[in-house]
């Protein structure tokens, strides 16, 4: 049996992190904090429950955005701790995943809240608490532009699997979460305004009750389909990645005397994997030679090859 790693000296940190998300991200948190004890305030001073849920939602968001920071620093802090097998992208993508859960909860407790004032309506300061509204979305939409994921931050050249509009995007989904949290939050302001502005002039006071279950809802959705991405990284569900396909099919071109008798893929950074390969041969075929053809797939980072004679 021939047993050989492909790369024999190298590190296990494959992903370069994302400093200007990381500093991005810091002074989203500042914005937010600062607008939530605002709009926590406005709508218990005035009895608006679409501004109310607004606030709460975004003191959930600044811890959100906490966290994202945090797991950035971390990640950087530990990057060459040898106890991490494969570098310490995870822990960006444990916060995304925490964050995803932290969104589930509050989208909960905005339906719970709204039901609950739908059920028993109160006295609204209508233009006191449409101005607070008002400000609040400036900060989240300024938030937003400050965490939109730029394209160009994570191209790459040489060759990457197509996705349904021809490119593959490898999307910083710590940044991501933090993103749908501040995008969430600026759908619930919207919200709010519109509710505030349709009881004050129509008098539909139940709106602004009833548009906080819309905005629960979709902020349930979105919180949904980020536990489903982050949690299929967290547990290297990738199995049925087309990089996979790929790999079986340089192993085919190789030749019909090579068998694939074991393949484990898994994610270990924006758009990279690591592979372990085991084969086996009626032939004289090296490990090198089978790195070396698997290295026009650029997003395969760490190859480890084992060889077997086929009895």
């Amino acid at each position: 049996m021939q047993r050989i790693d492909s790369n024999r000296s190298h590190h296990h940190q494959f992903d370069e992190g994302n400093p200007l998300a990381q500093k991005r991200i810091l002074w989203a948190t500042i914005l937010t904090g600062i607008m939530m004890v605002f709009e926590v305030a406005g709508g218990w001073i005035f009895n608006s429950m679409a501004l109310l849920a607004d606030g709460w939602h975004m003191s959930s968001h600044m811890l959100a955005l906490g966290l994202a920071y945090v797991a950035y620093r971390a990640a950087r802090h530990y990057s060459r701790d040898h106890r991490f097998s494969f570098g310490t992208w995870k822990i960006e993508i444990l916060s995304g995943y925490s964050s995803a859960i932290l969104l589930m909860v509050v989208a909960l407790l905005m339906a719970f809240q709204s039901v609950e004032r739908l059920l028993s309506p109160v006295q609204i300061h209508y233009n006191e608490a449409i101005l607070i509204a008002v400000i609040g979305l400036l900060v989240n939409l300024l938030c937003a532009w400050l965490l939109h994921d730029d394209p160009n931050h994570h191209h790459h050249h040489g060759h990457h699997h197509e996705d349904d509009h021809g490119h593959e995007h490898h999307h910083d989904l710590n940044q991501k979460a933090a993103f749908i949290h501040v995008v969430a939050d600026a759908i619930t302001s919207i919200f709010a305004i519109l509710a505030l502005l349709a009881g004050k002039y129509f008098g539909w006071n139940f709106l602004d009750a009833l548009l906080g279950i819309v905005g629960s809802v979709l902020v349930a959705k979105w919180s949904w389909g980020l536990l489903k991405e982050t949690g299929r990284t967290l547990l290297d569900a990738e199995m049925d990645h087309p990089v996979v396909t790929e790999i079986v099919e340089v192993i085919e071109q190789l030749g019909e005397h090579l068998e694939i008798t074991d393949l484990h893929v898994w994610k270990v950074g924006k758009g990279k994997f690591s592979c372990i390969l085991a084969l086996e041969t009626v032939q004289n075929v090296s490990a090198d030679e089978i790195r070396e053809a698997l290295s026009v797939h650029e997003e395969i980072v760490h190859i480890s090859v084992e060889i077997n004679p086929k009895l």
